[in-house]
């Protein structure tokens, strides 16, 4: 996970460096910058630029990989008349890198950015549209990234919105930016989010043939195992040790198993994260599940100090007071913090699996009422501005990348076509989320575990109780708003 950010019309080169600042937090381990050249591994502190220029880049580094064939390198990356700034993961790197090798170009790619720089390149014949179009086709992964050819402008982002990117407009300025809080810093106010797999072409919109939650075809339920074991494999490749945000319900559960199972194979370090006030449901799961699965767990006990303490940021990062999304993302804020005191720069994160699998409880009258599909394919097309976006904003706080297992994206194509009776049963269906409770039993999760009841983070973890009987009592939490 990096920040990337950018500016056309009319500034100074200090205004890129005060965005960069501005989301320092999401990539410190090196900066650089596109002005009228690029400038690799700057100090923000240091580097000042007052020239005025029409066209700028701006790149945070979070490192992740330090392979022999894979390494995380200092951005802007740039080729001829191309230049380009890249956030995310591309999954398929090595077998991008080799099909370039194999198509002539003879280039040391050791990125995922160069990776996509010179796929866009290869496919490149006068139309930069239908470049990226076809490079993008090829790519699995979860990205955002913008182009420059020396004429025009192109920012796009991964087909689930995984990765943020927000945009903004006024009569002499425009930019993008992973935060919005690097828009407020130059005075961009108007901010809009660009939506999954959508390019914004010289800042016109242009949206996909079809969206993937828009694909319809017979979906084989022996495959979601097969599959989300796939997609775990794809996320973890590279790495030597991660967290695992973890509550001890059937998601997490699941996945921890799924990473045990695979840690046999490859050196794989896993520990899990769990957050709630003393003798909350979420942590009495959580120790029982880490006890069954034999994995360590740290637990972050909640306090009213520490929800005191943590609310400005978390309230200004998220740029919502509501006291869901509050109480959701100071979960992940806590359980990333302590990832991240522990070193590591990669967790893993159930996101997403109630919204494919049928988890919320509003969902057995959409299976009543005969509109589930419609309503499980709706949430999936809004996950990226209702829970991504908030998810990614608290974890970056601590500079930890969260990694989604269940949004892989032909996992979710496959999902959305699974009937809706294999994931709901019946209107007095309590559980919901049938199919994965039985995959989760049968590949050997304790029955209390793969048949705990739903329960949402901030009332599993006692942090809504906290906000509602204590904080919102005596502070206005809309002042974090900045």
């Amino acid at each position: 996970m990096c920040s990337i950010v950018g500016l056309q019309g009319n500034f100074k080169g200090n205004d890129i460096v005060r965005m960069l600042k501005a989301s320092k937090n999401r990539g410190p381990d090196s900066s650089g910058l596109f002005l009228d050249k690029v400038y690799s591994d700057i100090s923000l502190d240091d580097f000042s630029d007052d020239d005025d220029y029409e066209i700028a880049f701006g790149h945070n580094l979070l490192s992740i990989y330090d392979l022999e064939d894979r390494q995380s390198i200092p951005q802007p990356v740039s080729n001829d008349n191309l230049t380009l700034v890249f956030n995310g993961e591309i999954y398929n790197f090595r077998t991008i890198a080799n099909l370039l090798s194999k198509v002539g170009v003879e280039r040391d790619i050791r990125s995922d950015a160069e990776a996509l720089l010179y796929l866009i390149d290869f496919y490149n014949r006068g139309d930069l549209i239908k470049a990226i179009q076809m490079a993008t086709k090829l790519i699995d992964g979860d990205y955002a990234f913008a182009l420059w050819d020396g004429k025009n402008l192109a920012i796009a982002r991964d087909p689930l919105g995984v990765k943020p990117l927000f945009y903004a407009c006024n009569d002499g300025l425009k930019g993008f930016a992973s935060s919005r809080n690097s828009l407020k810093e130059v005075g961009l106010d108007e901010i809009e989010t660009l939506k999954p797999e959508h390019i914004l072409f010289n800042w016109q919109d242009i949206s996909p043939a079809q969206p993937i939650y828009e694909k319809i075809f017979e979906g084989d339920v022996a495959k979601i195992d097969k599959m989300l074991r796939l997609s775990i494999i794809k996320r973890v490749e590279g790495l030597s040790e991660l967290g695992v945000i973890f509550s001890g319900g059937l998601d997490s559960s699941y996945l921890a198993l799924l990473l045990k199972e695979i840690s046999e194979n490859v050196p794989l370090k896993i520990k899990l994260y769990a957050v709630g006030a003393k003798d909350s449901k979420d942590v009495e799961a959580a120790i029982y599940a880490s006890k069954f699965l034999n994995l360590d767990l740290e637990i972050c006990e909640v306090t009213e100090d520490l929800v005191r303490e943590a609310l400005p940021d978390v309230v200004n990062a998220i740029g919502d007071d509501n006291l869901m999304k509050v109480g959701v993302g100071l979960t992940t804020y806590f359980a990333t913090k302590m990832v991240a005191e522990d070193g590591i720069r990669v967790a893993i994160s159930g996101q997403g699996a109630d919204e494919l699998f049928g988890g919320y409880k509003r969902y057995v009258q959409s299976f009543v009422d005969g509109t589930l599909n419609y309503d499980l394919r709706k949430d999936i097309s809004d996950m990226y501005h209702v829970n991504l976006e908030r998810d990614d904003a608290c974890s970056m706080l601590n500079g930890v990348e969260l990694r989604l297992p269940f949004l892989d994206k032909t996992l979710v194509e496959l999902v959305l076509n699974i009937p809706d009776n294999k994931k709901i049963v019946s209107m007095h269906d309590d559980m919901r989320k049938s199919i994965l409770r039985k995959l989760a039993f049968e590949e050997g999760l304790d029955y209390e575990i793969a048949y705990r009841p739903k329960k949402a983070a901030q009332y599993g973890t006692g942090i809504d109780k906290i906000l509602r009987k204590k904080i919102i009592r005596d502070t206005d939490i809309s002042q974090y708003l900045k």
